[in-house]
């Protein structure tokens, strides 16, 4: 039998744009880009120019501090622009496919007769170990380490996300081999949904399963972490999301990268909505051709509303992202009345209006803030949507005064910025918490490392 964790706080918001479950072929995008932004921690040294012929799995980029920990390209074709911002800092490596998607070629493996070592060495030649992420601090992880336990989420629970069960179909061998591999490094922790079925999910092999119910942020492995053994100072936890469990799966059986994912394309202003097939990096042009309604100027989003980069059609799928949002941008601030109008069809997480009355209701919400940065409040706002067992707001006020003491007492080693998204949803002071806790571990890891 699981253990099964309920998680009493949190927020499902309900929006229109869900994605059917369907899938939609797009058209292979010509351009492929790694942006060195979305690997926190890595200061990028890249070893290719212009020009430059590559294979998927070569690499474009490496880690200053750690050069054995490389990125590499998604596709097989040549390298366009090396793309640069303020004090020459690397934005994004550009590669132009060929359409052939080779792969650099590599010999299967039988990875449970494979060493911590081995597996880790593999990876970090593939360039898979770079999607491994460590708490504290919520960075990529560090080789060289050994972690007390790896954690996998293999569900999202954001708003608009990808059904992991839609992405896993077909993919249960590879995803299996990919908890065998992680397991040979430390003991792995698999975290489900209560509604999953997925027999790959429900008797996965080789790690300890729990079952989380309860609304967002159930699905964020720092809950999940925080609800059955959080962090301790000098302790170590890696994180990995479920697709890229599939990717190193699919390396080991294959003996090639295959950097293909499910994505979501979602929000009120996708026509129909559903997944796709697409590879990491693609340019998001030809994956939204035809697909945006024109009703409002968009807000395209890397990600998912809550935690998702803003971007647009020129951009490129992120790293991490399995999620392309559209909804609607809207400039003009002003509301008739504002507040004081009832608005049965605006969302509020208060009872400031009364689409209270209708909880199953599904709302179109824009990208405004409606309202100005304020002091921060005291009041229950953050503990009625943060379920972890820390006091949200004191941390917040801990890592805003630079009180590293503080920090450390109030919980910091346990935190992502995600974690504080509904927060910041919420927040009626208009804080920007996620950028506020980033900032946070980032001083604190300065300071400590």
């Amino acid at each position: 039998m699981h253990r099964v964790v309920k998680i009493s706080k949190g927020l499902n918001i309900n929006l229109e744009g869900a994605p059917a479950k369907e899938f939609t072929s797009v058209k292979a995008p010509k351009l492929y880009a790694l942006m060195p932004a979305d690997f926190t921690r890595v200061t990028p040294k890249v070893v290719v120019k212009p020009e430059d012929a590559v294979k998927a799995g070569d690499p474009l980029f490496v880690d200053k501090a750690n050069p054995e920990l490389q990125f590499v390209s998604p596709v097989s074709g040549k390298v366009v622009a090396v793309n640069r911002g303020e004090r020459r800092r690397v934005l994004s490596v550009v590669v132009e496919s060929d359409g052939k998607f080779e792969s650099v070629e590599y010999k299967a493996q039988d990875v449970l007769s494979l060493s911590s070592d081995e597996i880790k060495a593999h990876l970090l030649k593939a360039g898979l170990f770079g999607f491994i992420r460590q708490r504290p601090y919520d960075v990529i992880a560090e080789p060289k380490d050994t972690p007390r336990a790896i954690y996998v989420s293999a569900f999202d629970s954001k708003p608009l996300a990808v059904n992991f069960e839609v992405a896993l179909k077909g993919n249960e061998e590879d995803f299996q081999t990919g908890l065998d591999a992680l397991s040979r490094i430390a003991p792995v922790h698999l975290g489900i949904c209560a509604c999953q079925q997925s027999a790959a999910l429900t008797v996965a092999k080789n790690v300890t399963t729990t079952i989380f119910k309860g609304p967002h942020p159930a699905g964020n492995v720092g809950v999940q972490i925080n609800k059955t053994a959080p962090v301790n100072k000098g302790e170590i936890v890696w994180t990995i999301g479920a697709e890229e469990v599939i990717f190193i799966g699919r390396f080991f059986n294959k003996g090639k990268l295959d950097f293909t994912r499910t994505i979501a394309l979602a929000g009120s202003e996708v026509k129909n909505p559903s997944y796709s097939k697409v590879v990491l990096g693609a340019q998001l042009e030809t994956i939204l051709e035809g697909r945006l309604e024109d009703k409002f100027e968009n807000r395209i989003i890397d990600g998912n509303v809550l935690t998702g980069k803003k971007t647009t059609a020129d951009g490129f799928l992120g790293a991490f992202s399995t999620e392309v949002t559209v909804i609607p941008e809207i400039t003009n601030d002003a509301d008739m009345l504002g507040w004081a109008m009832p608005r049965f069809g605006m969302y509020s997480t208060s009872r400031s209006y009364f689409s209270w009355l209708a909880p199953k209701r599904k709302y179109t919400i824009d990208a405004r803030i409606k309202g100005g940065e304020r002091h921060m409040i005291m009041s229950n706002e953050y503990d009625k949507v943060f379920p972890m067992d820390i006091y949200p707001e004191y941390l917040l006020k801990a890592i805003i005064t630079g009180n590293i003491d503080k920090m450390e007492q109030l919980g910091i080693y346990e935190v992502a910025p995600e974690d504080f998204a509904l927060c910041e949803f919420v927040d009626s002071s208009k804080l920007e918490l996620q950028r506020i806790v980033r900032e946070g571990l980032d001083k604190l890891r300065a300071e400590m490392c």
